[in-house]
């Protein structure tokens, strides 16, 4: 992969050109959107875009029929009639109507979507994490540049007021000189977890074959594809869709050191954990914990799934430990705790309804980016980043190996965890920029 400087060099080049063209086809200069994926995550990004003047809800796509007509119900009830609707994606994509693309479809088809409506000519908002594989990550970004796209990542954080003000403080340099940073997520999960329920036949007007796609052919399994087993589906937790709980929460908890040290990598990673509470079927640990070498200070990141035990009074948090104080920050809010006899003040941002807003300002930026071409908040690269470094942690535990991060050829240094690198992709499916 091409260096940092040169990535960023080559979007800000591509996102400052006038490459808009006003091909916005929606009523009244709307951008006409088409929604891929409606469950959970799609169904709320499809009321967060209705919530917005500049989005015009286009085409539905979704390869579980309930899910697709629970969203065609959804769009009518806020106005928007006559709304396309279809089982196959790429009719989506291949629609020279639409001008933007959401992908909130399971994680093993993130990548190869945003690629295809990159080639497309079409502009992306892509749910976290970017990729399963590192590699997949690594072709994003190409396809985002080589196309000259606007592809914002579900990193939705990166638009809330208090993540915000934590970048504002740390860059700031009252809390001193960091050298330490901690992530935690801590839940209880009964033994039991999700069960195991034995393989049978699809529901009706469920699509498995597509919905599996580039994944590997397996018999349909409840746990597998995770609809109605709990409040998010839990294909997040075996390893052919998606990165468990260091994926799906850990995105969220290291973007926003990312985000206040300028997007950059650790250069060493190591990680231990496993199945030591739950007895389901799933292939993800329920603890994990991984450390990372960053330049400059260490962080970690902590996941317990069998003891709520709050850290720092929060069940999930990101902590920013400096010489003069410690930054905790979170949807709920952020606050500083200076050490004893520091110069710096304690103070708190908690409750404020102006700054826990995330989802409809998020929106807002990449709509506002597809009119402008500037680079959105969340550009592709920030997320591949973060991702990378939370895939990077479950290689080193599955190939129990320390791993150290080659940044100029986005890869690791140790030959023997490079299979986990590559993105694996069932016939006739292919990952080409």
């Amino acid at each position: 992969m091409v260096s940092r400087r040169q990535v960023l060099h080559a979007a800000n080049a591509a996102l400052t050109t006038s490459i808009f063209t006003g091909r916005v086809k929606g009523a009244n200069d709307r951008v006409a959107v088409g929604f891929i994926g409606l469950g959970a995550m799609g169904s709320g990004n499809l009321s967060y875009a209705m919530k917005l003047s500049g989005a015009q809800p286009a085409a539905l796509c979704d390869v579980y029929q309930p899910a697709l007509e629970k969203a065609e119900a959804a769009a009518r009830r806020a106005g928007f009639e006559g709304v396309k609707t279809t089982k196959d994606f790429r009719e989506i994509i291949a629609d020279k109507s639409i001008d933007a693309v959401c992908i909130s479809t399971p994680d093993h088809w993130h990548a190869y979507m945003t690629v295809e409506a990159c080639k497309a000519g079409k502009d992306v908002f892509v749910e976290k994490p970017a990729c399963v594989y590192v590699e997949e990550g690594q072709k994003m970004v190409q396809a985002a540049r080589k196309y000259k796209r606007v592809v914002q990542a579900g990193t939705m954080q990166r638009s809330g007021g208090y993540f915000k003000k934590a970048v504002e403080i740390v860059k700031s340099g009252s809390l001193g000189e960091v050298t330490f940073c901690h992530t935690w997520q801590a839940g209880y999960t009964p033994e039991k977890g999700y069960g195991t329920p034995e393989d049978s036949t699809p529901p009706p007007g469920l699509d498995w074959e597509m919905w599996l796609g580039p994944a590997p052919k397996v018999a349909f399994n409840l746990n597998r594809w995770g609809v109605g087993v709990t409040n998010f589906p839990t294909f997040r937790y075996f390893w052919d869709y998606a990165g468990g709980a260091m994926t799906d929460w850990g995105v969220h908890l290291i973007d926003p050191i990312h985000q206040c040290f300028d997007e950059v990598m650790p250069y060493s990673i190591s990680a231990m954990g496993g199945k030591l509470w739950v007895k389901d079927n799933r292939d993800t640990p329920d603890t994990l914990l991984a450390t990372y070498r960053y330049p400059k200070f260490l962080m970690s990141y902590e996941s317990r799934t069998c003891n709520p035990m709050p850290m720092f009074g929060h069940g999930a948090g990101t902590s920013i430990h400096g010489t003069e104080g410690t930054l905790i920050v979170n949807r709920g809010g952020c606050w500083v705790t200076p050490r004893k006899g520091s110069a710096l003040a304690e103070a708190a941002w908690e409750k404020m309804p102006e700054m826990s807003q995330m989802n409809v300002p998020h929106w807002q930026n990449f709509l506002d980016c597809i009119k402008s071409r500037e680079k959105p908040t969340s550009d592709i690269e920030t997320c591949v980043r973060s991702s990378t470094v939370c895939i990077l942690a479950n290689v080193s535990m599955r190939s129990k190996l320390w791993l150290d991060w080659d940044e100029k050829n986005w890869t690791v240094k140790q030959d023997a965890a490079k299979p986990y690198l590559k993105a694996r992709y069932r016939e006739p499916w292919k990952l080409e920029v």
